[in-house]
């Protein structure tokens, strides 16, 4: 007798943390998999989808503009609520921390449907930052039955919040898995730009840097690029006008930086590949421009992924002017200061993070 498995999935990062477990799961011959897309970011979603060959059964199109977060969570749970008991899964899956994440850790609880969480035990041990997915994957950890934790210090965090050993299995993180399924292809960029200048690749888009502090990343920005003719930045922009808008205003006269839309998953990872440095306040950048040998400039005063600064890979330079100006000309000044942080580990994983998660599953119902 199959059994019924249900992959979940609402935002870019969670489509591409997902696929090679939903990947592996279709290639097991009992298991039923159904993808459910939620949706929670419509265009950036479908285009990891069809890199990777996934269809959804299963659609919500739960977006809306400027939609609070309560009421994406009580359409959200309303939803899923409806999808449960037809589809009545044996185990339903789910990654990471959005909203989409906590809603389907509860509305599994409410359904007595086990659920795994792929990524647990992140912690900053601070509710307010990130808002909200602090909260998201604390509520999330609760209520999992599987912990699927990406690294040791993910397990410990977890036993601290007093979950059975039994029920955490350290996987690595299935990012990997997917960056080196990627990273193997050769993928174009999309974007011309000048071979003869060091790119600085940016991403900048999280909640807690909106307004002053955003504004301050942006005058870095602009100061780096005024300061080195040699270098060139590209910014695939976040739609989201707290940040489009000022961009837009602070850094479109700059002749060294390039403003474009968000990059599809593939072209990104070339982008990653191609560059000297990547300065990002993104969870995800953190874990795979090491893996790459790329030094990473992290946005943010604190991360829940500790172990690429304690390695050295990764350096937390927090929304504040000078930090960012003065570490980045660092390592566009020092080749040993560059070489420290440049050295292709990545504390994350080895690639083979959906086919522990498989192994878990297949002896539980074995």
């Amino acid at each position: 007798m199959n059994k019924a498995i249900l992959c979940v999935i609402g935002t870019r990062p969670e489509a591409i943390k997902m696929a090679s477990v939903i990947l592996a799961l279709k290639n097991q011959p009992w298991a039923n998999v159904r993808v459910l897309a939620t949706a929670q970011h419509r265009h950036m979603l479908d285009q990891v989808l069809n890199f990777f060959s996934i269809e959804p059964d299963i659609d919500l199109d739960i977006m809306r503009p400027n939609q609070a977060l309560t009421t994406l969570t009580a359409r959200l749970l309303l939803e899923l609520d409806d999808v449960l008991q037809q589809e009545k899964p044996d185990v339903v899956l789910a990654q990471g921390d959005t909203t989409t994440v906590m809603a389907v850790a509860l509305a599994c609880f409410y359904h007595r449907i086990p659920f795994g969480h792929v990524e647990a035990g992140l912690r900053t041990w601070d509710m307010q930052n990130p808002f909200p997915e602090e909260a998201n994957r604390v509520i999330a950890g609760r209520l999992a039955r599987w912990h699927f934790a990406p690294t040791e210090s993910s397990r410990q965090n977890l036993l601290r919040e007093s979950i059975s050993d039994d029920d955490i299995v350290v996987t690595g993180n299935t990012v990997i898995d997917a960056l080196l399924m990627t990273a193997a292809k050769e993928v174009e960029i999309g974007i011309a730009l000048d071979d003869n200048k060091r790119l600085v690749l940016v991403t900048s888009h999280r909640r807690e840097n909106f307004g002053e502090p955003f504004r301050n990343i942006c005058r870095a920005l602009r100061t780096l690029a005024e300061q080195n003719a040699d270098i060139q930045i590209l910014y695939p922009v976040h739609p989201n006008p707290n940040v489009k808008d000022v961009a837009h205003e602070m850094l479109g006269h700059c002749s060294n930086i390039i403003l474009c839309e968000p990059l599809d998953y593939a072209p990104f990872v070339a982008a990653m590949k191609k560059a000297y440095l990547i300065i990002s306040d993104s969870g995800g950048v953190q874990e795979e421009a090491p893996a790459l040998g790329k030094p990473v400039l992290v946005l943010r005063d604190e991360t829940e992924r500790p172990e690429a600064v304690e390695m050295g890979v990764v350096k937390l330079v927090g929304p504040n002017f000078d930090r960012i100006v003065k570490e980045a000309q660092l390592l566009l000044d020092s080749p040993d200061a560059y070489q420290a942080m440049a050295r292709g580990i990545s504390p994350y994983g080895d690639g083979k993070g959906a086919q522990r998660i498989v192994a878990v599953l297949k002896k539980y119902f074995a």
